[in-house]
């Protein structure tokens, strides 16, 4: 039995990235621990979603137990970070802001957690965070500086495949109803990076048999995901096409031209 320890910025940020990943590593024996670096404070909720006097952050702490419950995750761990928002926003100054923290102290943090529960897996984001959101780079940066620490031997980088998402997009706008068609985000002519180039990625996880897993943990996260929200109104097929597979870099592998993806985190 291996560990795992999935390393996200926000609640919600789990299931998206890598929910079928973690359902898979439940269904395969393999244990799986999920830390989180911040609440999501700054999160948008709908006007009138939270109780009278509710942060939202317990909020999302709650909805993230439910998610991680749904994934089959052992543990749940907060570093207790605070949410600094987009960047270039005044959350990136905020008060214990995760942006802000100091990388070898946020770093200790995580190690101390990676080291307890003897991991043999670390996923972090890629270095641009998939598309440039600060508490996302910063996951990155403490992340792998927490593996050599530690000495968790393999680190994983979630992103997205670049060229994939843009094809599935483009068949989606064209298939879709123009009303459904309106919400799909338009990340190609976006002013942010979005993902890894196709040839850049060395593992391909095919987590389509947990695809309704996955997107009943997105529905745990009621205050973010709402029933209208992309995520939850395109069609099974669509949903599958663009969640069945998660995408990972990992330093310690290759894959030249035209060579197959690596399909399985513990391969050597």
């Amino acid at each position: 039995m291996a560990t795992f320890v999935f390393f996200h910025a926000h609640p919600d940020d789990e299931c998206i990235q890598t929910g079928g990943t973690m359902a898979k590593v439940a269904a395969d024996g393999h244990r799986s621990v999920l830390v989180v670096a911040t609440r999501g404070e700054l999160g948008e909720v709908a006007d009138g979603f939270l109780d009278a006097g509710e942060p939202l952050g317990l909020r999302r702490i709650r909805e993230t137990l439910e998610s991680a419950k749904v994934l089959g995750v052992d543990r749940v761990e907060f570093l207790g970070y605070v949410d600094s928002g987009m960047m270039d926003t005044s959350g990136n100054d905020g008060p214990y802001s995760f942006w802000g923290a100091d990388i070898e102290s946020a770093a200790a943090r995580l190690a101390a957690i990676l080291r307890e529960v003897a991991a043999d897996v670390l996923t972090v984001y890629d270095a641009n965070g998939g598309y440039g959101h600060p508490d996302h780079i910063q996951v990155h940066r403490v992340g792998v500086r927490a593996a050599e620490l530690a000495g968790t031997p393999s680190v994983f980088e979630a992103t997205m495949n670049r060229d994939e998402v843009f094809r599935t997009m483009r068949e989606a706008r064209e298939t879709l109803p123009p009303e459904q068609a309106a919400e799909i985000p338009d990340f190609e002519n976006a002013d942010f990076e979005f993902g890894v180039p196709e040839a850049l990625l060395t593992h391909a996880v095919d987590v389509s048999e947990f695809v309704g897993t996955k997107r009943e943990s997105m529905r745990c996260h009621r205050s973010q995901i709402s029933d209208e929200d992309f995520f939850l109104t395109i069609p099974d097929n669509q949903f599958a096409r663009v969640f069945g597979t998660e995408w990972y870099t990992s330093r310690r592998h290759t894959r030249g031209d035209g060579e197959p993806f690596i399909t399985d985190l513990l391969a050597e």
